[in-house]
């Protein structure tokens, strides 16, 4: 039943919520207020720490502007947020996706709760991997036999208040719309006005639902060419500041899940009949994008739900 129904929810909108999944509140919470510690440093000490998008460390607000595939992001109307972005480090991997993180002398504890809760996170990616691939009617561990060495990426994103950014230009937002290009990701969000919002079968923009405690998980393409297009890798969004609360500030805990990197990829099967007809973004064989699984002592049984809102995605 619930394979059934992930598979059903995959096709439809790409989008899922996971609760249940024994991650502390507390230590996500410790990581936001250890970041807020850093973002409040003034920029020329934050330079320190700068880099580009991919990189690790500190991107200044300005310097990324999303887009979606195929289509050129306009720089004038840069993403409203600045992030700390950092990976799995691996010396003997390609430097191009295992470099060294970075972390600011300022704020000394903020990498013992990012380390741990990174690594909580790549424990349940692997086990959402098994629902997945139980839901293809593969063998539970078909896609974890694949990550086992895969990258991750791990952004803090702060999304300012409006009284911080100024009216956004039209067109502008925290995060403009996209999708995203590995397997899975893997999204601790705030509630607010300047919220996600995702992409319907229709065209439409619909509010992401907020549940408290509850990670929002999504579909990225390489997994969605990976089922054939079976499953949607979906548009999404994050809305600019809005009036309504010009002092509203997010932050985002935001892990990007990959597969091997020395993998290729070749679809399972082709688009079945009942599937929606979604555009194919990946080349008929790519490469994937590692660390051996790591199983926490602690015991979790995480609650799947589709994304509870009127209509489909």
């Amino acid at each position: 039943m619930l394979a059934a129904r992930l598979d059903r929810a995959m096709q439809d909108c790409g989008f899922f919520m996971v609760s249940g999944h024994g991650i502390d509140e507390a230590l996500k919470e410790s990581i936001r207020e250890l970041s807020r510690t850093f973002f409040a440093l003034p920029d020329t000490v934050k330079e320190a720490y700068a880099t580009g998008v991919g990189g690790r460390g500190w991107i200044a607000r300005g310097r990324e502007a999303n887009a979606f595939y195929g289509e050129v992001a306009d720089a004038t109307k840069a993403d409203l947020k600045e992030s700390f972005t950092l990976g799995r480090e691996d010396p003997a991997g390609d430097p191009a996706w295992f470099m060294a993180n970075v972390w600011p002398d300022q704020v000394p504890g903020l990498r013992e709760p990012v380390t741990e809760y990174a690594a909580q996170v790549q424990d349940l990616y692997r086990e959402v991997l098994e629902v997945l691939a139980t839901a293809l009617g593969l063998e539970p561990g078909y896609f974890v036999e694949r990550t086992r060495n895969a990258p991750y990426t791990f952004n803090i994103n702060r999304y300012p208040a409006l009284s911080v950014t100024g009216a956004p230009l039209e067109g502008q937002f925290r995060v403009a719309p996209h999708t995203d290009w590995g397997m899975l990701t893997i999204l601790d969000r705030q509630p607010g006005y300047g919220g996600l919002q995702v992409q319907t079968l229709d065209g439409e923009w619909a509010d992401a639902p907020y549940v408290p405690g509850a990670f929002t998980v999504n579909i990225a393409d390489l997994l969605a060419r990976w089922t054939g297009d079976r499953w949607r890798s979906t548009r999404h969004r994050v809305l600019p500041p809005s009036q309504a609360d010009p002092n509203e500030e997010l932050i985002s805990l935001i892990v990007f899940c990959e597969s091997d990197m020395d993998r290729v990829i070749t679809p399972l099967a082709p688009r079945s009949a009942a599937a929606p007809t979604i555009r194919q973004w990946w080349p008929a064989t790519t490469t994937e994008s590692g660390k051996p699984p790591r199983r926490s002592s602690e015991s979790t049984n995480p609650v799947y739900g589709d994304l509870p809102r009127s209509g489909r995605c």
